[in-house]
Formats: structure tokens, C-alpha cells, sequence
């Protein structure tokens, strides 16, 4: 069964956002899904980028007011 995990890095710019889902990335299991909740416009282009490039699923992005929550699923 996958779990989902949130990152609460709304305090942290970039590339805190995308160091802490890369930490929390290696320490989760395929099919776990990681939740970033950032306020840094950046993330929203950053993490995505990210995700594609090694190979995970970008689940959803949703954008509230004044952060975006960004829910990736470990692939590999």
C-alpha cells in the first residue's frame, strides 16, 4: 500500500523545495507519493523539470492562494 508524505516548505525558496522532495524521494518506496507544499514561484517549474528528468510522475499541481501544492509519485 503507498503511502503519501507532505513537505511543508513553504518558509524554505529555491532550491530548498526541490532539495527537501529529493531527500524525502530516496526514503520513500514505488507507488509512495510526496506532497510539496511551496510559496517559491520557481518550485512550480522546478520540481516538474525535476520529476521528468529522472524518470517519476508528477500527480497534480494546485495552486492556493499564495502556494502551490505539488504531489509527485515515486516511479523508481
Amino acid at each position: 500500500m503507498s503511502e503519501r508524505q507532505t513537505i511543508d516548505a513553504r518558509g524554505a525558496f529555491c532550491p530548498g523545495p526541490l532539495m527537501e522532495l529529493i531527500a524525502a524521494i530516496k526514503l520513500a518506496e514505488i507507488g509512495d507519493e510526496i506532497e510539496v507544499l511551496s510559496a517559491d514561484k520557481g518550485s512550480i517549474d522546478d520540481i516538474p523539470a525535476w520529476v521528468k528528468k529522472v524518470g517519476h510522475t508528477m500527480v497534480e499541481i494546485v495552486d492556493h492562494d499564495g502556494y502551490a501544492s505539488l504531489v509527485i509519485a515515486k516511479a523508481k
